[in-house]
């Protein structure tokens, strides 16, 4: 009897031992999480060393960035969305990652920072007196609708997260183009000016340089556009044909592929005047070229940056590409892209980590009290240096078009290799 007891009694404790084993095992705080891994397909713009070690800090999560040239991006993320799980790179990419059922629609309600979003995305304006620009405004593609298309009425779901965003126009070289009044005489025509023959750089990007010549020939008063950002073959053919012939009487000193490629040509005096984006500008002061950024009276080419869900991407890295997304947002990375010269969507969010002077400098359009440091802690911003255009408000009141893909985006691109085989 004593002997059935205690086997018992054994058999009991086993019992309640294993139980509690178990419960031991499975509890939460014992079992190490696994580590989740999102791919990041986009440009080198955001996709920046600095900023994936630091939110690999903040969220515990492993990220693997994979930038490239936006042409390579945007076919590789439209034709195989298994290979990423979030995509960043411009506005005018959505239509194309869109239709090809590359990308989900993204859940406001997973969004965390969604209600400080300003206008320039929700309603396409960032002030009343704002011009909506033509092209690929973002609001004009932002919200997913019932019917499963893209369009500006409100709704749960959206196609891209928006973030990153900036104008761009042209540099000038003012120890040999007198420095122009912002909005008043800087315009897109000086491209197109025969005092420069010779000594004008564009950007090798048909998406971009595109426009840049339109509003160039139509600031000259050589041909007008219906729609500047859906222009028809005939206008297409119209404005080529006016830039092989100025192309071919020696009228451009280069078309640059890359920012340091553009800086190059400022330095080295192969062109007075050029296509540039803001970090080529910089580079090329800080090696002692005064260059200026016109502000243009036509107004500015514009971009937003999207961030995009691929539609393969499910479960637990999903949940993880939502922490990165809202990390995006969550102000420090706003912060230190402003030290670049780009803007955030939620500004208000970054302020506090920014210095006044930086804030007053970078958003607020005012004279540097102080030198500015930029990303890689060099100086970037001498003292007494402004930001041409004004304050974050009055440079995005002055879109003239967003960089967009046409509707006859092929016809232009064949034109476009015409133009540079010419």
């Amino acid at each position: 009897m004593s002997d059935k007891l205690s086997r018992r009694d054994f058999l009991l404790k086993s019992a309640h031992a294993g139980v509690a084993v178990s419960s031991t095992l499975s509890a939460p705080n014992i079992i190490a999480k696994k580590t989740q891994t999102v791919r990041v397909l986009g440009t080198h713009v955001t996709l920046q060393e600095e900023l994936r070690k630091k939110a690999m800090k903040d969220l515990g999560i492993n990220l693997v960035f994979s930038p490239a040239g936006s042409a390579a991006v945007l076919q590789k993320a439209s034709s195989d969305p298994a290979s990423f799980d979030l995509y960043e790179q411009w506005s005018d990419s959505i239509n194309i990652l869109w239709s090809a059922k590359a990308i989900q629609g993204i859940e406001i309600d997973r969004l965390k920072y969604w209600k400080e979003i300003n206008t320039i995305t929700k309603t396409g304006k960032i002030s009343p007196q704002a011009s909506f620009g033509a092209g690929d405004a973002p609001y004009k593609l932002l919200y997913v609708q019932d019917d499963g298309k893209l369009g500006s009425q409100d709704s749960k779901k959206i196609s891209f997260m928006p973030y990153v965003h900036n104008v761009d126009s042209f540099g000038y070289n003012t120890n040999i183009i007198p420095a122009g009044e912002a909005y008043k005489t800087e315009s897109w025509a000086w491209l197109l000016d025969d005092r420069y023959k010779g000594k004008v750089g564009i950007v090798n990007a048909p998406t971009i340089g595109i426009f840049d010549m339109a509003l160039a020939a139509q600031a000259q008063g050589l041909m007008k556009f219906k729609d500047i950002g859906n222009m028809t073959t005939e206008e297409i053919d119209k404005l080529f044909s006016i830039l092989i012939k100025k192309k071919q009487e020696g009228h451009f000193g280069g078309f640059w592929s890359s920012v340091p490629e553009s800086i190059d040509f400022m330095v080295k005096n192969r062109v007075v005047i050029e296509s540039m984006f803001s970090p080529g500008v910089s580079g090329a002061r800080g090696l002692g070229v005064p260059v200026r950024y016109a502000a243009p009276k036509e107004g500015y080419r514009a971009w937003h940056g999207v961030m995009c869900l691929s539609s393969k991407t499910q479960g637990h890295v999903k949940d993880a590409a939502y922490e990165y997304m809202n990390w995006w947002l969550s102000g420090e990375p706003g912060a230190f892209i402003a030290r670049q010269g780009y803007y955030i969507s939620n500004p208000e969010r970054s302020r506090p980590l920014m210095s006044k002077d930086e804030w007053d400098y970078w958003y607020g359009g005012e004279i540097a009290r102080v030198d500015l440091k930029g990303t890689d802690g060099r100086v970037s911003v001498k003292k007494g240096q402004f930001r041409n255009g004004g304050s974050y408000i009055n440079r995005f009141s002055n879109i003239a078009v967003w960089n967009t893909v046409m509707s006859n985006y092929d016809y232009s691109l064949d034109k476009w290799y015409e133009f540079l085989n010419a």
